[in-house]
């Protein structure tokens, strides 16, 4: 009988989880660094925009232009708001798209590990055991496919809602709000 875990597969087991950890720790710091630049060029946008702002107010003499300089700032800081929160949510997606990638490679390989140790224990088993292995194998194969459906489904509902939700609809509202308020 031959060994089902051996010192070799151990050590190709750990090499692969510390592979793992790497390129999910890459991700991660990835991620964070596109977050750092996001927030530092919209700091950097944002503090040029309050100075061309001040600016601007400093130069207004009657409250007439006082009440449209006020009334036309809430547009760009939402349409601004709007890209910011857009790009966190790209980043967001991207990361969550790798982090399924790598899961899915990591459930695969799990899935061939498990059907060889159960082919090798089959080697075996008594006689009369090779219903029990293959209503193991049925069972590995329906959580294959739910986990692919639920990851299917997964995908078009987020793809529904990049769709679903336009660019402009927080600037249009917020256009009807400043509108009503004045």
């Amino acid at each position: 009988m031959s060994q089902i875990i051996t010192p070799e597969k151990v050590a190709a087991a750990n090499s692969a989880a510390l592979d793992t950890l790497a390129t999910v720790s890459s991700l991660g710091l990835t991620s964070v660094e596109r977050l750092a630049a996001l927030n530092l060029n919209t700091a950097r946008a944002g503090l040029t925009d309050a100075a061309a702002n001040l600016e601007a107010l400093s130069a207004i003499k009657d409250p007439q232009a006082l009440v449209s300089f006020v009334q036309g700032l809430a547009e760009p800081a939402m349409a601004s708001a709007v890209a910011y929160v857009r790009s966190v949510y790209g980043i967001a997606v991207d990361c969550g798209e790798e982090l399924n990638k790598i899961v899915d490679a990591q459930l695969a390989e799990l899935n061939k590990v498990v059907v060889a140790m159960l082919d090798e224990v089959s080697k075996s088993a008594p006689a009369g055991s090779d219903v029990a292995v293959a209503a193991v194998k049925s069972a590995i194969a329906a959580a294959n496919e739910t986990y692919g459906s639920v990851a299917k489904a997964t995908k078009q509902v987020v793809a529904l809602a990049d769709v679903s939700v336009p660019a402009g609809t927080a600037v249009k509202s917020a256009r009807k709000a400043v509108k009503k308020a004045a």
